[in-house]
């Protein structure tokens, strides 16, 4: 049998195949290997950062999320409340109202002729394409927001995308930003202009209508609310801009502190993080950069909980979420960071 060695933290287990929930399927996985260990201690890590009642935990989205049907599940993220910020791109907290309006997205074959689909007017992501004409509604559905905001004001992209949950939550479109209007969760969208509403900002500013976006006040308003927070996690969904851009607000503490209040190695990293990828450390970019390499920066803290899975999201996704279902894990105490930046 022999002890286990010191240099091994576990025993890898065998499944056996019976009845069981997702809960107890994914807190069995870590004790297997490869990747389907890793979904097992990202899944822990999760539970051990949702039963921390001094955390505020940061969602970062990137990808093509919406079209590929998981806004849902990051909507009922929001509405549970397992987590206090969204960062997403522009596309993910758009795509989902073209569906929350009533349109469809279609399930194609990925080698389709695209000419033909331009002729018709479909737009492919993959293997599912969307109405031209249709997406065109749901960028006119910004657009006719834009325009009943007061001229000239600057925004945040959380004050704007909360007034834009507002508008929607009362017309029944019951998208990503209206759950995080209806449950004071701000979302931050450093990318907001590469997407249907950079469409609707822009034909807005033709006609004369200049709604500003002030993307100093929005990383300000990100770093004071890690600045407020007694711990910071955070969960990746892919990795792009969003991932660095939550990553930055750890390292913007460390230089506050090190200008402003004269302090000498202060760092406040992330206490637990997860991040879900396909993406690769060995080319150099941070959406594959490993949660170890982000403790040589500060963001990420020495003794944290953390683990990356390589998965596409949209395994990961759905099996975690019913996981938290089937094993009724709930959030310890959510934090209402939004009276930090709205009243």
């Amino acid at each position: 049998m022999g002890e286990i060695p010191d240099f091994a933290y576990g025993l890898v287990k065998a499944l056996d195949v019976r009845e069981r929930s997702i809960h107890e399927l994914l807190l069995e996985m870590s004790n297997v290997s490869f990747q389907g260990r890793a979904l097992g201690e990202a899944y822990r890590v999760l539970i051990d950062m949702f039963n921390d009642p001094e955390n505020t935990i940061f969602l970062g989205l990137a990808g093509s999320m919406s079209t590929s049907g998981m806004w849902r599940i990051i909507k009922w993220l929001i509405e549970e409340r397992y987590v206090d910020v969204v960062v997403s791109t522009g596309a993910i907290i758009s795509e989902d109202i073209y569906e929350a309006m009533g349109f469809k997205y279609y399930k194609v074959n990925p080698c389709i002729d695209d000419e033909m689909l331009l002729e018709r007017k479909y737009d492919r992501f993959y293997d599912t394409v969307a109405s031209e004409l249709d997406y065109r509604r749901m960028e006119e559905l910004i657009g006719e927001f834009v325009e009943t905001l007061p001229g000239d004001r600057v925004y945040s992209t959380p004050e704007f995308l909360h007034e834009f949950g507002r508008f929607l939550d009362e017309r029944g479109v019951d998208s990503i930003v209206a759950a995080a209007y209806r449950a004071r969760v701000p979302v931050f969208s450093p990318a907001l202009v590469d997407s249907g509403y950079g469409m609707a900002l822009l034909l807005a500013y033709r006609r004369g209508k200049r709604i500003t976006i002030d993307m100093v006040r929005d990383f300000y308003q990100l770093v004071e609310i890690g600045r407020i927070a007694r711990k910071v996690s955070a969960i990746y969904i892919g990795g792009g801009v969003p991932k660095d851009y939550v990553n930055l607000m750890t390292v913007a503490q460390t230089l506050i502190a090190e200008y402003e209040e004269k302090k000498h190695d202060y760092y406040k990293g992330f206490e637990y993080i997860v991040q879900f990828t396909t993406d690769l450390p060995q080319w150099g970019g941070l959406s594959g950069a490993t949660l170890e390499e982000a403790v040589s920066w500060g963001k990420v803290s020495p003794r944290a909980k953390k683990r990356v899975v390589h998965v596409d999201a949209t395994i990961a996704l759905p099996i975690i979420a019913h996981g938290l279902v089937s094993g009724g894990v709930k959030r310890k105490k959510p934090s209402d960071v939004l009276k930090a930046i709205i009243p």
